[in-house]
């Protein structure tokens, strides 16, 4: 995955390569094509997901730890 890429576009090329696969058009050659960038692009996803879950858990420690202080004053 390139640096030009987000999740968002990411996911938008996920729905185009269904879309694609589904439409039954697609020969073998382009169906194992479309078949690895997809598997490419989702593994992308799920880093991007993990990442901002992981993130946002931080956030909750920090607000968690934040409370904490000012119960202890």
């Amino acid at each position: 995955m390139t640096a030009e890429h987000d999740y968002e576009s990411a996911a938008a090329r996920v729905e185009e390569i269904v879309r694609r696969l589904d439409s039954g058009e697609a020969g073998l050659r382009e169906t194992l094509e479309l078949v690895r960038e997809g598997r490419t692009l989702i593994e992308f996803c799920a880093a991007e997901l993990a990442a901002v879950g992981g993130e946002l858990e931080a956030l909750r420690l920090d607000e968690l730890v934040a409370q904490l202080d000012g119960a202890n004053e």
